[in-house]
């Protein structure tokens, strides 16, 4: 038989027995699993509408709309130092990207010339502040948290930049960086001001406590307005790409950010509250320290790391280690160490992920002694 042949006959198997030997009649199995039905029901009614729907869509807004290679351009050795690692820190809102569609950004303007330190700054906060996961953590996890990661990341991505800048110097190639004209439709500034802010006003609007019906009418104000405004002012062809782009996150997103609440939900009547105290319950270097390293070289989808969290925390994990594990995990894991191996060096890879654990432990030290 050939590969695929192969490959389809062990997941059959696999799956069979699994449905097989399933321990269906054990007390701990039917409470695991009662309690990810219960946390993916939460997800559904709570969280998924009114807060990862509208971040998609803007996800997909900018992944059309702001165009990635006139960020690039400001990554180059040409520009200023202040300009590269502020535009690198904060790009990875911008370009929307996860731990995996970062790589070859990554590799591709350090070959065209962009200096380590920003392109390092470029590698943590891209996967680290993604829309998607700002808006998810500030509403699953509470805004204390989600701001921590948010400047925490951002802090951190150019802390780390240039420490291996300074470690590592390096002669810079004189070769601009390339940039290729993009074809896209361009509308005025003020439509566009207008279409990501009464996008970004539902989810702010969501994020307040105010009456129930006040918000929902504020949002659902929002919302036809937006679709009032894209019927109005952009062109067919372009409502599509918009629409698709967004389609394509949502294929991406939504079956991890599900399997992620599942298993979540799953293991947390599993874990032992004690195990979880002494390992990471308590805001001390070593908790700090294991949460970091897990979070490293584990691999988290992206926006998995949340529902993760929110199980772990309802366990009794600390906060400090919980923002450890949100800043090294989703920027790095293991398939991540090794393409970026590739493009730096064992050396340059080893120095940036102790660099990334370092300095997420200090950060979660830092926030847990401040709760």
């Amino acid at each position: 038989m050939e590969k695929k042949e192969w490959t389809w006959l062990i997941s059959i198997i696999s799956i069979f027995g699994m449905l097989y030997f399933v321990p269906s009649n054990a007390e701990w199995f039917k409470i695991s699993i009662l309690s990810a039905f219960n946390l993916m029901h939460d997800y559904a009614k709570q969280h998924v509408l009114t807060c990862l729907v509208p971040a998609l869509f803007i996800a997909g807004a900018i992944a059309v709309f702001i165009q990635k290679d006139k960020v690039m351009k400001y990554l180059g050795h040409e520009a200023k130092k202040y300009v590269s690692y502020g535009i690198a820190s904060v790009s990875g809102s911008i370009l929307a990207v996860c731990s995996c569609t970062i790589l070859p950004l990554f590799a591709g303007i350090r070959k065209r010339g962009a200096g380590l330190g920003p392109a390092i700054t470029f590698l943590f906060s891209g996967p680290a502040i993604n829309i998607a996961a700002m808006f998810l953590t500030i509403s699953v996890l509470g805004l204390d948290i989600g701001l921590a990661r948010i400047l925490s990341a951002i802090l951190i991505s150019i802390l780390a930049g240039v420490s291996m800048s300074l470690i590592f110097r390096e002669k810079v190639s004189k070769e601009k960086l390339i940039i290729m004209e993009s074809e896209e439709a361009q509308l005025s500034r003020g439509v566009m001001f207008l279409f990501f802010g009464l996008m970004i006003g539902v989810l702010v609007v969501n994020g307040l406590q105010i009456a129930s019906v006040a918000k929902y009418s504020i949002m659902g104000l929002f919302t036809v307005a937006v679709v009032g405004l894209v019927w109005l002012k952009f062109k067919d062809h372009v409502t599509q790409k918009w629409l698709g782009e967004t389609w394509t996150f949502t294929k991406m997103l939504l079956p991890l950010l599900f399997i992620g609440v599942f298993i979540a939900g799953f293991i947390m009547p599993l874990l032992p509250q004690s195990l979880i105290e002494n390992l990471v319950g308590q805001n001390t270097i070593i908790g700090n320290l294991i949460a970091s390293v897990f979070g490293a070289f584990m691999y988290f989808s992206t926006l998995t790391e949340i529902p993760i969290l929110q199980a772990l925390i309802a366990k009794g994990m600390h906060s400090g280690p919980a923002l450890a594990l949100l800043l090294a995990g989703p920027s790095l894991s293991l398939p991540n160490m090794l393409v970026v191996r590739k493009v730096l060096g064992t050396k340059k890879t080893t120095v940036y992920v102790s660099l990334v654990i370092v300095y997420s432990t200090i950060a979660g030290l830092i926030f847990g002694s401040m709760i």
